[in-house]
């Protein structure tokens, strides 16, 4: 089974709760599931052989949280190429706010993590909340798919 890292951004909880239960899910199919709502670089780089999954508020502008901020920087700055890293990403986002700040916190890591090479193991997830009351509703159907695609 898969050792996945799940590391999340959370302005007012909702990308935690949502990260709360895919942990439940994930450990529930036998995988080992770490929670980081505080992730440093060194969480992110152990996984480098492995699986992780973001999942993501987007704040103001269609920024990262403030949580997730610097573990987003310091991959930026440090740039570690990470070819043997699978990934999925939960963005969580409200269209009202216009397309260009729409889920921007989960398109930047989705972005960034192609450039370090990971390899994403499903589609970018996109929950809006203004069609998607329930985050969790939107995003067990997207993990039952990514559960099937790891190892």
């Amino acid at each position: 089974m898969a050792k996945i890292g799940v590391f999340v951004g959370s302005v007012f909880g909702g990308a935690e709760d949502v990260a709360q239960d895919v942990i439940t899910q994930l450990s529930s199919n036998g995988h080992t599931a770490q929670l980081y709502l505080d992730p440093q670089l060194d969480d992110f780089l152990a996984y480098q052989n492995d699986t992780i999954v973001v999942i993501t508020s987007t704040t103001g502008q269609g920024e990262v949280p403030d949580n997730l901020l610097p573990l987003y920087v310091a991959l930026n700055d440090q740039f570690p190429l990470m070819p043997k890293l699978s990934y999925g990403v939960i963005s969580m986002g409200d269209s009202s706010y216009g397309e260009d700040r729409y889920c921007g916190a989960g398109r930047q890591f989705d972005e960034m993590l192609q450039q370090l090479q990971a390899k994403p193991v499903a589609e970018r997830l996109d929950i809006d909340a203004c069609v998607n009351f329930d985050a969790l509703e939107a995003a067990l159907p997207w993990l039952s798919r990514f559960l099937k695609q790891i190892v």
